[in-house]
């Protein structure tokens, strides 16, 4: 069981990692989430909001980022 509570501990601390990440891009002036290629759509009563450019852009520095982890082991 212990092995399962670290993993829990170490992706918890990762997620966090990562809102702070994201949060401190916001107030530096990045444009996660407005990027061309995201769909916002605002009318009366709706509003949707489709990241598509930002989230494949966060899953290829993530996948390098992973890469980079697994070839240093």
């Amino acid at each position: 069981m212990e092995p399962f509570a670290r993993a829990l501990v170490l992706v918890g601390l990762g997620i966090a990692v990562l809102g702070l990440l994201l949060w401190g891009a916001s107030h530096v002036g990045l444009p996660l989430g407005r990027l061309p290629g995201d769909i916002r759509i605002e009318r009366d009563g709706l509003r949707v909001f489709l990241p598509i450019t930002t989230c494949l852009l966060l899953s290829a520095l993530l996948s390098l980022v992973l890469w980079l982890v697994g070839r240093l082991r």
